[in-house]
């Protein structure tokens, strides 16, 4: 066994996310948002249109939308 006075503590090293990583975080982050809330709130304009486009994939996931 190693004496406590000469262990050494192991950092661990950095990790890159490439900003490619990022830009799928968001869009699927943004995606996300869309199937399960959006109900007017960022779309204002479209809301009926969005609400229809995402209901039954809404119903399938098991999100209540009613």
């Amino acid at each position: 066994m190693i004496p406590l006075e000469e262990r050494v503590a192991v950092q661990p090293l950095p990790v890159a996310v490439p900003v490619w990583a990022w830009i799928v975080v968001a869009f699927a982050a943004f995606a996300l948002y869309a199937l399960a809330m959006e109900n007017g709130a960022l779309l204002a304009s479209k809301a009926e249109a969005v609400h229809e486009l995402f209901h039954d994939a809404r119903h399938f996931i098991g999100v209540p939308c009613h």
